[in-house]
């Protein structure tokens, strides 16, 4: 009886010792860098100010869009902020912002407060839609071609870095 509990014991910590090895070997880090490079998809999004909707294909009317999620309860969206203004009055970009999770009236008094850089404001209050881009957290910021090719992804808050790469990009 003894010499099948230690047997059992042992095959049980074999088992836990070699789940445990290969666990650490495998990479399961969530990374949306991938998507660089590749057509962004179709998503209709409600606009922010009534109930009609924004449709992705159309960013092809313009020569470059900036989608960038946001919230008014997101302390780095506050930070990048007037990174997004500085990149607002660039005439080869528009600015589509995506306002997640958030609460209505919240997002208003921030857009009051600090200014409105987004040429098209719409709202994915569930967070549902923003997963077709890959969005996990906020804020987050994707560069598109008019081609509708997504050229660069930030995660984070944008910094002065990322908006002279952006100008750069944009300005060629």
């Amino acid at each position: 009886m003894k010499k099948s509990h230690l047997i059992i014991t042992c095959i049980f910590f074999i088992f836990i010792f070699t789940t445990l090895y290969f666990s650490l070997h495998n990479k399961k880090i969530y990374n949306t860098e991938e998507l660089v490079g590749q057509k962004i998809s179709e998503v209709e999004l409600t606009l922010f100010n009534n109930e009609k909707t924004f449709n992705t294909k159309n960013i092809s009317n313009y020569r470059f869009v900036l989608l960038n999620f946001w919230a008014s309860w997101c302390l780095p969206c506050r930070k990048e902020h007037k990174n997004l203004i500085i990149l607002s009055k660039n005439k080869n970009l528009k600015i589509i912002g995506i306002n997640f999770k958030d609460n209505k009236i919240n997002a208003k008094n921030f857009l009051k407060e600090m200014g409105n850089p987004f040429f098209i404001l719409t709202t994915d209050t569930k967070g549902k839609k923003s997963v077709n881009f890959g969005v996990y957290g906020i804020p987050e910021t994707i560069l598109v071609s008019q081609d509708l090719t997504i050229l660069k992804k930030y995660i984070g808050p944008l910094n002065l870095k990322d908006v002279n790469e952006i100008k750069k990009i944009i300005n060629k």
